[in-house]
């Protein structure tokens, strides 16, 4: 048994890194070609959605803004029930609720309320008068500043035996996880003082 365990720790740890390392590479990608593209033709100011699908226009022409709403479209359904249950198992677990899918709706009322909840103020922040783009950006900048006390914080846990017992991450990972907390502090810093200047 002990070494079924430690196999699905492993298939989960590879699971991990593959599927990571395939998103931010095809984020990466889409950054890179959609910003030349829309470079290429003068574009440096991206003010809708609309503006961003004419990087596709040269690949699909009329097509362009259909693709681009079938991907914005798709995208959503994927990111809705994962931001949402993120969501319910973060607050539930904060307030110690019960808290799984496995669970009946009727055994777990309060974490599958907050699901909806969360899915419905998703869904009407597409009827919000502000500029996706600009909420896109200005998330971004958010999760970026609060990443940094936030790491910091699993860093500290994350080296307590008396949190994680045997799970105490080693040496290598310390470092890795500090490193990676003063380069993201390092580039909040560097955010604010660029803004500073201005």
């Amino acid at each position: 048994m002990p070494t079924l365990k430690c196999a699905a720790a492993s298939c989960a740890q590879v699971d991990t890194i593959v599927g990571m390392g395939f998103s931010n590479l095809v984020a990466f990608f889409i950054m890179l070609t959609t910003a030349m593209t829309l470079h290429a033709h003068g574009i440096h100011d991206i003010q809708s959605s609309a503006q961003a699908a004419q990087a596709l226009r040269p690949i699909a022409g009329d097509f362009a803004f259909l693709l681009f709403s079938l991907g914005i479209i798709g995208t959503g359904l994927l990111a809705i029930p994962v931001l949402a249950g993120s969501a319910a198992y973060a607050i539930a677990g904060t307030f110690g609720w019960s808290s799984s899918l496995e669970e009946a709706p009727r055994t777990a009322p309060r974490f599958y309320s907050i699901i909806v909840i969360a899915t419905l103020l998703g869904v009407a922040l597409v009827f919000a008068p502000f500029d996706p783009i600009q909420a896109l950006y200005w998330s971004a900048v958010v999760n970026g500043v609060i990443s940094v006390p936030i790491m910091a914080v699993m860093m500290l846990m994350a080296a307590r035996e008396d949190i994680m017992g045997h799970l105490v991450i080693r040496r290598r990972l310390k470092i890795l996880g500090w490193l990676c907390t003063v380069v993201m502090a390092t580039a909040v810093a560097a955010m604010f003082a660029n803004g500073a200047q201005r």
